[in-house]
């Protein structure tokens, strides 16, 4: 057997969440093999930006600088349901939404795992899959098969992988479609400016923006729910902007047409046994608020690590199962702040009143802050246990380019030799006495004791010697 043909972990889809699932377990040397049924990347740009959590993510490893030049940062007006309100001063480096299309995003992803050693399939999808007490079969569109130790589905909301394990993907159907294109417009700049704005006023979820390059991101609500997943034409699109907007714009030689729902649903379970999910595959919802990319991101951040070990068998009991337990309650209060927002962004009666009584509490600070930090993924708290705030909370600014775990401290803390891969670092400026930072940046422990952190570590990285 060549080596392609035993990979530790078999990742199927190369999208965001695969590729950089990908990069994380190569920080820790795993042999990966991504799989990829299409035989080119998509140039549908799906997503547009990456929020604040995502920025930091990035720059924890390094990766920041290569994205900074393909986007541009900035802190959006009305980023709740169009309400106007400043954007606050948050406890980050990083106080502002990355501008990036998601084609850029994933090509970036991808070029850092080939660098890493990932081992990339494209052209070839998943048409089945075993697992025993050992590891997982999978047979491959082309007829071969191949054997893995874990395999991980990142291949979107139509998930072959969560359907061969019949995963329970549960939530609420559709009730409203959206139609979204990359089109060019004859209508002078001006007049679609001026049309979008009005439009907007009663109608957010409509717009029509210049991509620069002689084409449009045009969005519109569609005429009902379409079943199947068939893309829409020019024609439905043209009709639907003179429905709402009372002109199509001249729109003509479309580079792409999609349509998008407000469903919302999410696997019951994140893992089987060997084989786990992440991104889409676990969780679908709306666009609003631009959660699905940096969701999917962050899942792959608190995941690879965890595999890693567990690969390595270094991982503690019931490590791997903590990725579930963690990301599932984030999945699921993501699927309601996207359904708040939807219903916020409605035209109707009842959003109204409840967008006009949002408004007047987000002049309180407080408020206005817990909504940007839940929006942006800065609230995150996992339950790691134990009295301090900041236990399950990401540290901010911290710098983990390998992913290793990170013991900081004000001064002198002696670490315990006895642990594994923990590197020492002084930070004059924290806010307590030690804290132990785990490769995804969320804090496990804190205190000033060494022999209660002695304690402590056992729970991450199994019996010490």
């Amino acid at each position: 057997m060549t080596r392609d043909a035993t990979p530790d972990v078999v990742v199927v889809g190369a999208g965001p969440t695969g590729t950089f699932l990908a990069c994380e377990l190569r920080l820790h040397g795993i042999h990966v093999l991504v799989l990829e049924r299409d035989p080119a990347p998509s140039d549908r740009v799906r997503g547009l930006g990456l929020h604040v959590r995502s920025v930091e993510i990035l720059d924890s490893r390094d990766l920041l600088d290569r994205f900074t030049p393909h986007g541009r940062t900035f802190t959006p007006a009305g980023y709740v349901a169009g309400i106007d309100r400043p954007w606050p001063a948050l406890a980050t480096s990083h106080n502002a939404i990355l501008g990036v299309p998601q084609t850029t995003t994933e090509r970036l992803l991808t070029e850092r795992a080939l660098e890493l050693g990932v081992t990339l399939r494209r052209g070839t999808g998943l048409s089945g899959l075993t697992q025993d007490d050992d590891g997982v079969t999978v047979e491959l569109t082309d007829g071969k098969r191949l054997r893995t130790r874990y395999l991980v589905g990142c291949d979107g909301g139509r998930s072959t992988v969560r359907k061969l394990l019949g995963t329970a993907f549960t939530g609420e159907p559709a009730r409203h479609e959206t139609l979204i294109a990359e089109v060019r417009l004859s209508a002078p700049e001006d007049e679609v400016t001026a049309v979008v704005t009005a439009v907007r006023e009663r109608l957010r979820g409509f717009g029509a923006g210049p991509l620069g390059d002689g084409f449009h991101r045009v969005v519109v609500p569609a005429a009902g729910v379409t079943p199947g997943h068939e893309d829409p034409t020019l024609d439905e699109l043209r009709s639907r902007l003179r429905h709402h907007a009372g002109t199509d714009f001249g729109a003509h030689d479309p580079r792409w047409l999609s349509r998008f729902n407000d469903a919302t649903r999410q696997a019951e379970q994140y893992r089987t046994g060997r084989v786990l999910l992440a991104g889409d595959a676990a969780h679908v919802h709306p666009p609003t608020g631009g959660q699905g990319l940096n969701l999917g991101l962050q899942d792959a951040f608190n995941l690879g690590w965890k595999l890693a070990a567990e690969v390595a068998g270094r991982a503690p009991a019931g490590l791997l199962d903590t990725y579930h337990a963690e990301r599932h309650p984030v999945g699921a209060d993501v699927l309601d702040l996207v359904t708040a927002l939807s219903e916020l962004g409605r035209d109707d009666p009842g959003p109204r009143a409840t967008k006009r009584l949002l408004a007047g509490l987000m002049d309180l600070e407080t408020v206005n802050r817990a909504l940007v930090e839940r929006i942006t993924g800065l609230a995150i708290r996992y339950d790691l246990g134990g009295h301090h705030d900041l236990v399950g909370r990401r540290l901010r600014d911290v710098h983990q380019p390998t992913g290793q775990w990170l013991l900081t401290h004000r001064g002198t803390f002696p670490p315990d030799p006895r642990t594994p891969s923990v590197e020492v670092h002084v930070d004059t400026h924290l806010s307590v006495p030690a804290a132990l930072v785990r490769p995804d940046g969320h804090v496990a422990w804190v205190g000033e004791d060494p022999h209660d952190l002695h304690e402590h570590l056992p729970r991450w990285f199994g019996p010490l010697g």
